[in-house]
C-alpha cells in the first residue's frame, strides 16, 4: 500500500478534527471535500456558511461544521483565553476579540487550543510566517521539545532508495542556518516522526558537500558536531555524517565513499545543513522525479498545526490533513 494510503487508514481508524481557516481557497474546499467524502476526518471550516459554500461552486459540503467567529457562541471564552496566554505582550480584551475575529488563522488555532480541534491545516494562500506565528504564541512547543522545524514527506515513484521511495526531508521551511545542536535537534525530531509516520526504523543522513573529510570548512564543522552531539543524545539511532547526498542514498557510492557504514546507501532521513539546502533540494526532487511532496509538516508544537506549500494542489492538502490527524492520534 501507498505511504498515503497507508496514513489515510490509520487516520480513518480513530477520527479526528481539523480545522480548514482558508476557506476562500477552491484546492481548500475541493480538499475539504474529499476528506469529508473518504471519512478521514472531522472538518472545521471557518467562516460564513453561505460565503464558503458560494466558493465551493457545487462541492459537497454537507458533512462539514461551519464556524463563524464573528457569531460563534465560544468566541467570548476564545477571546479570554487569548487574552490570559499573552497578557504578559500586552494583548487587550478589544485587540484579543479582533484578531480572533479578522485573521481566520488566529481563530484556528485557538479552537485547537481550546480543544474544539484536533489540528489545524494552511497555508495555500498564507505565508509560512503567517501560519506559523499564532501556533507558536497561543500552543507553544511541546514538552521535551527543543526546537519547532518542518519537514516533507516526499514519496518518489519507481524508486527503490530510501524506504521504498519514501524519505523524510528535513529542515525545509522553517529554520534558516540552524547551529549544529539545532541541527542536532531538528535531526532527532525528524528520526522520530519518520518512524510515527513510515513506521519503518530511521536512518538518518546529515547531509553537507562533504564525505567524512573529505572537503575542508565551517560548513562542513556544523554538520560533523550536529552528527557528534546527535550521536550523544540518541545514542541508539543510526545515523551518518557528514555526508553527501548520493553517499546517503545510493548504495554503490555509500559503500565507496563511507565503507562500513549502516545509513550509507540506505538512509531514509536526510537533514539539510540549512534552509536554503532543504527547501531547494525537496523542490527538485518534486518536480523533476514527480515525487508527491507533503508538508511542510511542523514537529515539536504542542498540538499539530501544518503549513502547505502556496504551489500544492487539493489533493496535497488531504495528504497533509491525514497526517495532521494522525500526528493528533500519537498526542493522546
Amino acid at each position: 500500500m501507498a505511504f498515503i494510503d497507508e496514513i489515510k487508514q490509520r487516520a480513518k481508524s480513530n477520527l479526528k478534527t481539523i480545522v480548514l481557516p482558508e476557506t476562500m481557497d477552491q484546492r481548500t474546499l475541493v480538499a475539504a471535500g474529499k476528506v469529508l467524502e473518504e471519512g478521514i476526518a472531522n472538518i472545521i471550516l471557518v467562516g460564513k456558511k453561505e460565503e464558503i459554500e458560494k466558493a465551493a461552486d457545487g462541492i459537497d459540503l454537507s458533512k462539514a461544521t461551519f464556524v463563524d467567529p464573528e457569531n460563534y457562541d465560544k468566541l467570548e471564552e476564545y477571546i479570554n483565553l487569548v487574552v490570559e496566554l499573552r497578557k504578559s505582550k500586552g494583548m487587550t480584551y478589544d485587540d484579543a476579540k479582533k484578531l480572533l475575529i479578522t485573521n481566520p488563522l488566529f481563530f484556528g488555532v485557538t479552537m485547537v487550543k481550546a480543544k474544539d480541534a484536533d489540528g489545524m491545516v494552511a497555508g495555500a494562500v498564507n505565508a509560512s510566517a503567517d501560519v506559523l506565528r499564532p501556533s507558536l504564541q497561543i500552543l507553544k512547543t511541546a514538552p521535551g521539545t527543543k526546537l519547532v522545524s518542518a519537514f516533507f514527506v516526499m514519496v518518489v515513484p519507481n524508486c527503490d532508495m530510501g524506504e521504498n521511495g519514501t524519505f523524510v526531508f528535513s529542515d525545509c521551511g522553517l529554520n534558516q542556518n540552524p547551529n549544529a545542536e539545532e541541527l542536532a535537534a531538528i535531526a532527532e525530531s525528524s528520526a522520530k516522526t519518520f518512524e510515527l509516520l513510515v513506521g519503518k526504523e530511521a536512518k538518518v543522513a546529515m547531509l553537507s558537500h562533504s564525505t567524512k573529510g573529505s572537503a575542508k570548512h565551517a560548513d562542513v564543522d556544523k554538520v560533523v558536531e550536529a552528527t557528534r552531539i546527535l550521536r550523544e543524545n540518541c545514542p541508539d539511532l543510526k545515523v551518518e555524517g557528514e555526508i553527501q547526498a548520493d553517499a546517503a542514498i545510493v548504495p554503490s557510492v555509500g559503500a565507496a565513499k563511507a565503507p562500513g557504514s549502516e545509513v550509507a546507501g540506505n538512509a531514509n532521513v536526510l537533514v539539510f545543513p540549512d534552509l536554503d539546502a532543504g527547501n531547494i533540494g525537496y523542490k527538485l526532487v518534486q518536480r523533476l522525479a514527480k515525487a508527491e511532496a507533503y508538508g511542510p509538516v511542523t514537529q515539536g508544537i504542542a498540538a499539530p498545526v501544518n503549513d502547505l506549500s502556496r504551489g500544492c494542489s487539493a489533493e496535497d492538502i488531504v495528504g497533509v490533513v491525514a497526517i495532521t490527524a494522525v500526528q493528533a492520534q500519537n498526542m493522546e
